[in-house]
Parts: structure tokens; sequence; C-alpha cells
């Protein structure tokens, strides 16, 4: 009775490279592809930061209190004196 094997055995080192590269390749290719994505995470939290801040500074919260002066109460003042 011939018994058939489940994989194909390597015949030659060349072949044995070849069957592995898959596995090495993504092995490889894990790292570069999780420090990209922490990078992505991080530049789009830097990025959401500075659109926070830039709201801020157009709303008017950190800019600086301007006391101006009414108009209408110079003219009041002036008219209680006249009389």
């Amino acid at each position: 009775m011939q018994t058939l094997p489940n994989k194909k055995q390597p015949s030659t080192a060349e072949d044995a490279s070849s069957s592995a590269s898959p596995e090495i390749w993504l092995s490889l290719a894990t790292v570069p592809m999780l420090l990209g994505v922490l990078g992505l995470k991080a530049v789009s939290e830097l990025l959401c930061a500075i659109g926070q801040s830039s709201e801020e500074v157009f709303r008017g919260d950190r800019l600086p209190v301007l006391h101006v002066p009414n108009s209408e109460t110079p003219s009041a003042e002036v008219g209680n004196q006249e009389e």
C-alpha cells in the first residue's frame, strides 16, 4: 500500500528556502507594519490636538479681554452735566 505524504518535502536546499520564504517575509513585515500603525495613531492624535487648540483660539477663550468703552455712556454723562 502506497502512502501519500501530507506535505511536500523539499528535495534540495533551494526548495527549502523557497517554501519557508512566506513565513519569513511575514515575520519580517510584521514589525514595520505595527510601527506604522502606531505612528499613524500618534500623528492622528497630534493633529486632533492641534485642531482643538486652534478652535479654542478662534473661539476667543485664549484671547485677552478688551474693555471697549460703551459709546452711550459718555454722551449720557455729558447730558447730565449740562442740566
